[in-house]
């Protein structure tokens, strides 16, 4: 093979520095695609924090690379004829957060929010096998999604404070939560003072409903029952109230988890506690009272009753949860 004369050798040279070969080339398409789907990812989310997704629309900017950013995916069921009453809640949680992120002073192109639901990429959800809404998925920049990439929505609940702190951890973008006013708490807080104002002053002369010791128990009780119920958690877990099988139809009052709860499960809770209550200040009331022997017999029945009945429901729920606690009352 005769040897290129040394211009043309150094013409050749020249072009293959400047072209850089073939894998310059490809290089140089991944990152048009790339900016290409940052800068369509970037221009969807001026206009809605969220990003409704299709099947194509996950497909080309969420699976396929290259991507140098993670996106949170809200897998969901929104339409009516879903009934999907949790997943209305999730989405309003999740509304709050990537309006958080996306009107926050460090928004990045670093993440993404987005949403599919079911009667608009249903395709995605076959090919997720994924047969349950709502669902959180982050899918990292790298890689695929890991086991903690997928919201443990039962145990943590749907709060936007809480699925901020699960971005953090898997993305390691810290995000402040921050909610629209709302005025119910001060409204109820101004009209309580309002009530309470107005007893006074109507009743100056009277105050001795404010030493009647029967009230004040009746309020405490009151209190410590929403305590023990699991109240406080809910308001600092945000859990769903109730959760339907999308297949079966099914609602499920009760978790099955000690690790978690529903709103629904306190309220159940809450009346066992209460029927349990009664029937203990009947008991009370039978053994103290100057009423003629009957009503007594009667009152301690009836405690007995209510003792028996809602501390065995209790048990079943506490029993349902604790999978192979061994002892029942009734």
């Amino acid at each position: 093979m005769a040897a290129l004369p040394v211009p043309l050798l150094a013409l050749v040279l020249l072009l293959l520095a400047g072209c850089g070969g073939p894998g310059a080339a490809g290089q140089r398409r991944k990152e048009m695609v790339l900016s290409e789907k940052v800068n369509q990812l970037m221009e969807w989310a001026s206009k809605r924090s969220v990003i409704r997704m299709n099947g194509d629309k996950f497909r080309r900017l969420v699976k396929a690379p290259p991507r140098n950013y993670s996106v949170i995916v809200m897998f969901t069921a929104l339409q009516p004829h879903r009934q999907c009453v949790v997943c209305k809640q999730a989405d309003e949680e999740y509304q709050i957060l990537a309006n958080s992120w996306r009107y926050s002073s460090a928004f990045t192109n670093k993440i993404f929010f987005a949403m599919v639901d079911f009667d608009e990429g249903s395709d995605v959800f076959q090919m997720l096998n994924m047969n349950s809404a709502p669902t959180f998925i982050n899918f990292p920049a790298k890689g695929k999604p890991k086991r903690g990439d997928t919201y443990e929505l039962q145990v943590r609940g749907f709060a936007a404070e809480q699925l901020a702190r699960w971005v953090a951890d898997r993305t390691d973008v810290h995000i402040r939560v921050i909610r629209p006013p709302n005025y119910a708490g001060p409204l109820m807080l101004g009209l309580l003072l309002a009530v309470i104002g107005g007893l006074v002053y109507l009743r100056g002369s009277n105050l001795d409903f404010l030493y009647n010791k029967t009230g004040w128990a009746f309020a405490a009780l009151c209190f410590v029952l929403a305590m023990t119920s699991g109240q406080m958690w809910n308001h600092i877990r945000g859990p769903p109230y109730a959760h339907k099988n999308p297949h079966t139809g099914q609602v499920n009052y009760i978790h099955g988890s000690s690790q978690a709860q529903f709103v629904a499960e306190t309220h159940i809770v809450l009346l066992f506690n209460g029927g349990v209550t009664l029937g203990m200040v009947l008991l009370h009331e039978a053994a103290t009272s100057d009423m003629d022997v009957g009503k007594r017999k009667i009152m301690c029945i009836a405690g007995i009753g209510l003792v028996v009945l809602f501390f065995s429901w209790l048990l079943s729920v506490f029993r349902s949860k604790y999978h192979g606690y061994p002892y029942r009352y009734v």
